[in-house]
């Protein structure tokens, strides 16, 4: 059979994707070793790799192991070829982060503010951009994309459809920043963004089924099912924190009553700690100040963290009872409050679920802490430059 044109730049094409995957995950390799591991030609390889350093995606450096005869010349992916900008907008901060092609943070900067005001935030997220941008090194590619994570409900275009806290409607903020910097955007769910941090950097490298959930001002969870983020029809799937615990509960700012998020979110936990006789009315009572008491061993503020710890359970054996994920990321700015709340979260599991359950799941706590959504979000945008040079195999 003779092979088309066509047909045949496919499958350089599919080969090309195979041998740079092999240089991001394996590097430093050689020649040698890539077509022992793929089943390509020497020569295809050869080929191959001489494409991929005139693209600046890989050099090579000093020489490997030799069995006999001549040491092979080492293959290096470079990491440094390009760049991307991962933000974290959150109900009161921004954390923005500048990271080389693996992931690495470079540089990074961090605000908070009390402002509600849409604009003043959006020129925020511009200023940390620009800011960023001034940091980058000089590189082949310059900065690939913009990710940005935000606490809402975001369609497949980008736009920010509702974000509660933030009260924001049909923002379309990806367009904005795409006009404003003329590069490539994405804007996912703050929880999406994280659990794909966790999935490709942290807690869930090796786990194919998983739940991030982050545990902030709300409550979201990312939901990652046979290595793929699971974003549902509309691409809003994910929203825990509105799952209602309580039918007669408080009334929650997104109409629903009883909203777990409503019962195990920092707000929550700082609105129950202005009633502990520990703090008067001049504290400034923050997670951190909380975090504080917790070391120093005061009693109202650990019984108070034990409580959150229980609501916290009881949400996660919902979901647990849903999707019967192998890993459990909990996540967020809670990540700090591991120490307090993971024999209590543990504990309602265990009463809670069934036992069949429980043998095969994973309750953990990130690995990334407060930059999960920011490198994910980071790494959304890093994933869709080099998927330009790469094709899906699957």
């Amino acid at each position: 059979m003779i092979m088309k044109t066509g047909d045949q730049n496919l499958v350089k094409k599919l080969n090309k994707s195979i041998v740079l995957d092999i240089l991001q995950k394996q590097s430093p390799i050689s020649r040698a070793q890539i077509s022992k591991t793929t089943g390509l030609t020497k020569a295809t390889v050869s080929s191959l790799v001489s494409e991929l350093m005139n693209e600046s995606f890989i050099y090579e450096i000093g020489s490997g192991e030799s069995k006999g005869g001549r040491k092979p010349v080492m293959l290096y992916f470079n990491k440094n070829a390009g760049y991307s900008i991962g933000i974290d907008v959150g109900v009161d901060y921004i954390l923005a982060i500048l990271t080389d092609l693996q992931g690495n943070i470079i540089d990074q900067t961090e605000m908070t503010f009390t402002t509600s005001l849409r604009n003043e935030i959006i020129e925020k997220i511009k200023n940390t951009i620009s800011y960023l941008s001034s940091r980058c090194p000089t590189s082949p590619y310059g900065i690939v994309g913009i990710g940005v994570g935000v606490p809402g409900i975001t369609d497949i275009n980008g736009t920010i459809l509702f974000a509660p806290n933030l009260d924001w409607h049909n923002v379309a903020l990806k367009e904005e920043l795409e006009q404003t910097f003329n590069l490539p955007v994405v804007i996912e769910n703050e929880a999406n963004a994280g659990a794909h941090g966790e999935k490709v950097y942290g807690a869930g490298k090796n786990v194919s089924n998983l739940i991030y959930v982050s545990i902030g001002t709300g409550i979201g969870t990312g939901i990652i099912l046979g290595n793929e983020l699971y974003k549902g029809e509309n691409g809003i799937a994910g929203e825990m924190g509105h799952i209602s615990i309580d039918p007669n509960g408080k009334k929650c700012n997104c109409g629903n009553l009883g909203c777990w998020e409503l019962y195990a979110s920092e707000s929550a936990l700082v609105q129950q700690a202005t009633s502990l006789s520990t703090f008067n009315e001049n504290y400034d009572i923050t997670l951190e100040l909380l975090c504080a008491a917790a070391h120093e061993g005061n009693g109202e503020v650990l019984n108070l963290l034990n409580t959150i710890g229980d609501y916290i359970g009881l949400g996660i054996t919902n979901i647990v009872n849903v999707f019967n994920p192998k890993q459990i990321i909990i996540g967020n700015r809670f990540s700090k409050l591991e120490s307090w709340i993971a024999n209590p979260v543990d504990r309602v599991i265990e009463q809670r679920l069934l036992p069949q359950h429980q043998q095969s799941l994973e309750v953990t706590f990130s690995h990334l802490g407060a930059y999960s959504c920011a490198l994910g979000s980071a790494a959304f945008s890093l994933s869709n430059f080099l998927s330009h040079h790469k094709m899906s195999i699957d």
